[in-house]
């Protein structure tokens, strides 16, 4: 494992967000949410590309018969591999707009909102299913960020960001309900705000911290047992990527900075942080 991070993609994202690894396309997908950009990157041959979105995304997911699933300001869409874009389940709300999204082990997608003004409790958690059925599975959300699922699927990690806290449930992957919400870790004043998560084949955690310049990871019992510092401020999300799901990818954000490192927006990597867990795509 090393800590050392190399610049994967040199770019500004005014909010780089939501790095999720496509294995059968063998790329990094990642966005600029303000920008309405789904990036993507082959760390084989470099090969990049750009798409905009007609409204502000917050994450983007490979789906298992191809093409993409979007979480947009307005709702859930589809791009089919034709290029061809339909919603899914549309729920426009004045005010709200998407944020970070995971696809759970059982191929639903689990969306999350917020208030552009980051009004508390303006937001939600909802349970998408490949037939566009909505299900609001947390409803008092504040900023919806990371989360993620132990590799048996029995936990579900959650950052809502302002509370400070990655929480975990209880999960039935027969049924996707959460119970018994409780305390994994909380990010102490002055290191930053907890965003976007992932979880390796250890079962532990992997958390950026906006504000903090670090990623950091939590064993399964909430023990802090490693750290990876940035240079940049707004660390935004990780998630493994690379052929081996080996290598860490890390986003970043420039947004509110008056004067941004150079590395702000870019998308970073640490090579052979650790062992990542393959990720479901969307059954939809």
């Amino acid at each position: 494992m090393t800590n050392t991070f190399d610049v994967a993609v040199r770019a500004e994202a005014t909010l780089g967000e939501g790095p999720t690894w496509d294995p059968a396309a063998g790329r990094l997908m990642w966005i600029d949410v303000l920008a309405s950009r789904v990036h993507t990157y082959d760390p084989a041959t470099g090969r990049r590309t750009l798409r905009r979105t007609e409204q502000h995304v917050g994450a983007v997911k490979p789906r298992a018969g191809g093409g993409l699933v979007l979480n947009l300001r307005d709702g859930v869409g589809l791009l089919d591999p034709d290029d061809t874009f339909r919603w899914l389940h549309r729920e426009a709300v004045p005010g709200r707009r998407a944020n970070d999204a995971a696809v759970a082990p059982d191929g639903t997608l689990w969306a999350g909102t917020m208030r552009y003004d980051e009004a508390t409790g303006g937001g939600t958690l909802s349970r998408i299913t490949g037939d566009g059925t909505a299900e609001t599975v947390l409803d008092d959300v504040t900023v919806s960020n990371g989360t993620g699922w132990s590799p048996d699927g029995r936990l579900m990690y959650y950052v809502d960001t302002p509370t400070r806290r990655i929480d975990v449930f209880d999960h039935d992957a027969a049924t996707g309900r959460i119970t018994g919400r409780r305390l994994l870790a909380e990010i102490e004043e002055g290191a930053g705000f907890p965003d976007g998560l992932t979880v390796d084949a250890d079962g532990c955690v992997w958390v950026a911290l906006w504000d903090g310049a670090a990623v950091r990871r939590y064993t399964p019992a909430g023990d802090l047992d490693r750290v990876i510092p940035f240079p940049v401020p707004r660390v935004t999300a990780c998630a493994f990527g690379g052929a081996a799901l080996t290598d860490l990818y890390v986003t970043t954000a420039r947004v509110g900075l008056a004067s941004p490192h150079p590395l702000a927006g870019s998308l970073l990597v640490i090579p052979d942080a650790g062992e990542g867990l393959a990720q479901p795509a969307f059954r939809g």
